[in-house]
């Protein structure tokens, strides 16, 4: 996690990009991703090189070659002997070591004319990821180049020696931005991320996908997964191979999304990142059906779609304009037969009472494996959004399977559920796997960890009663109750006196009753829409 210092240093640099006269927020992110991923292209050269050289061999992984990128700038670079003017940067120079030390007029040359082209070359004029990076560019002009230079000196002086803190680096430029965006997009916290890959517990033969992968979040934590649990996957050219070009895959249509997905999969050891232009629901994006083993996603709720844009395959498996049902049968769609999937949806698909509600659960319920719902605090997504929600998690099977249901009540996730998100734990002691096992008091306030252990064993579940955090439901009351998939369908509740003798006490009924309020609007909704 990020000390106060470093994002102290975050925050001077986003206050230097407005006054610089850079307002919009994603603007902003996307340049500091550009020089993040400047930076870690050198240090990855630099660490190649290292290498090469203690092995005495030739260097495996070449970014930077020798010679200059040919890019005619005259009086650029100086000939040591004739004094003439040569044409293009070296190579060399457009390294983070070299152009950090250079007059902020000569950096912004060697950056906007020299660095952001070659940003656009990357794995070959005609690869995907050249292809996310062609509108790559500075987002000021030259008489801003003091603006550069500060932003460069600035993240230089961030220690960011290992990958996590890139990433927290990174995740922390993302929650700076505000608002939840045009599609209905909004970014999943981390942990909550975390604790969906570990419970999947990806395995390195996976293929995993994300259909509305954003900043590809997912893919990467799904990767770091693999490299702390199954390293021996380096060890043979075959694994190794698919875990850098076809173990993940994720699809967006905004140009922004591609390019910070596609950099942050390259960032984290994925050469070739398979993230691509494409509109999910839209017509004629059948072509992968059936192709992947794992699926980790929070979809947009956007709300309705155009059934004529729509894919005729979708409706054929449920006949709405609802976005969040729609994904639902894609997910089944994406997934090959005994593929599984965790996703994020907004509590109304879990009781809504229209013939598409019904339906979808019908499907998950009676076609195939229903695995997990577990209902997350409605302020998990704050202050991006309000709504409640729930992570479903099932198996694609073809022919049935459900037989109970596992469900956990998460009441908090280690923050604050208001729109400042506090912290409530130490950062060792956040997430789902915490640096030492969590007091009782501690795991009240962080419930992720004893979910995962609980998840993780599933035969000390059968024996809960209903009044516990978790507990099993059989099928046959699933069925009795319409297929509502609800928690509070199930949940049994001991009444007991309750004495308000603390404020604390009072407080935390009324957000009970607050959140309980949330999903009876979100219910309402749905019957009228």
């Amino acid at each position: 996690m990020l000390t106060g210092t470093i994002r102290s240093q975050i925050d001077k640099l986003r206050d230097a990009l407005w006054s610089g006269g850079v307002s919009n927020p994603m603007v902003g992110v996307e340049l500091l991703t550009y020089l993040l991923f400047i930076k870690r292209l050198d240090e990855i050269q630099t660490r190649e090189e290292a290498m090469a050289q203690a092995l005495n061999r030739p260097v495996a992984r070449v970014i930077f070659p020798e010679g200059t990128d040919g890019l005619a700038t005259p009086g650029f670079r100086k000939d040591p002997q004739t004094g003439e003017g040569v044409d293009g940067c070296p190579y060399d120079l457009m390294r983070w070591s070299r152009f950090k030390n250079e007059k902020p007029e000569r950096m912004y040359e060697i950056v906007a004319d020299h660095v952001m082209p070659f940003l656009r070359t990357l794995g070959g004029a005609e690869s995907t990821m050249a292809g996310h990076m062609k509108g790559a560019r500075l987002a000021f002009s030259s008489n801003k180049a003091a603006l550069l230079d500060k932003l460069v000196q600035g993240l230089d002086e961030i220690p960011m020696q290992d990958r996590d803190t890139k990433g927290d680096v990174y995740e922390y430029l993302l929650s700076q931005i505000a608002s939840a965006g045009e599609n209905g997009q909004f970014r999943t916290p981390r942990h909550i991320i975390d604790l969906m890959v570990r419970m999947m517990a990806p395995k390195p033969t996976d293929t995993i996908c994300d259909p509305a992968a954003g900043t590809a979040g997912f893919l990467m934590m799904a990767a770091e997964y693999l490299r702390q649990n199954h390293p021996d996957l380096f060890h043979t050219d075959t694994t190794r191979k698919h875990f850098e070009k076809h173990a993940f895959t994720g699809y967006d249509f905004d140009e922004t999304m591609l390019r910070l997905g596609a950099m942050n999969m390259m960032l984290h050891g994925i050469e070739e990142p398979r993230i691509f232009d494409r509109d999910s629901m839209a017509e004629g994006s059948s072509d992968d059906a059936g192709k992947y083993s794992l699926i980790l996603a929070n979809p947009p709720f956007a709300g309705s779609l155009d059934n004529e844009s729509c894919s005729k395959d979708l409706l054929k498996v449920v006949q709405t304009k609802k976005t969040e049902l729609l994904f639902i049968a894609l997910f089944l769609r994406l997934l090959s037969t005994g593929g599984r999937a965790a996703v994020v949806v907004p509590d109304g698909v879990l009781f809504g009472s229209s013939k598409a509600h019904k339906a979808i659960r019908r499907l998950l319920v009676e076609d195939h494996k229903l695995d997990a719902v577990i209902s997350l605090p409605s302020g998990v997504f704050r202050p991006y959004a309000g709504v409640s929600t729930a992570i479903v998690i099932f198996t694609k099977t073809g022919r049935g399977g459900t037989d109970h249901v596992w469900y956990y009540d998460m009441q908090a996730d280690g923050w604050s559920l208001d729109d400042k998100r506090t912290p409530l734990l130490d950062d060792g002691l956040l997430g789902p796997a915490p640096e030492r096992a969590l007091t009782d008091g501690e795991l009240e306030k962080n419930n992720l960890p004893d979910l995962l252990a609980r998840w993780n064993d599933k035969a000390a579940e059968a024996d809960r009663p209903r009044t516990a955090q978790s507990f099993m439901v059989a099928k046959a009351d699933i069925v009795l109750a319409g297929y509502d998939l609800s928690l509070n369908r199930y949940k049994e509740v001991v009444h007991t006196e309750v004495k308000h003798d603390t404020p604390k006490a009072i407080i935390k009924e009324l957000r009970d009753l607050e959140a309980e309020i949330a999903k009876g609007l979100t219910a309402l909704e749905e019957m009228l829409a």
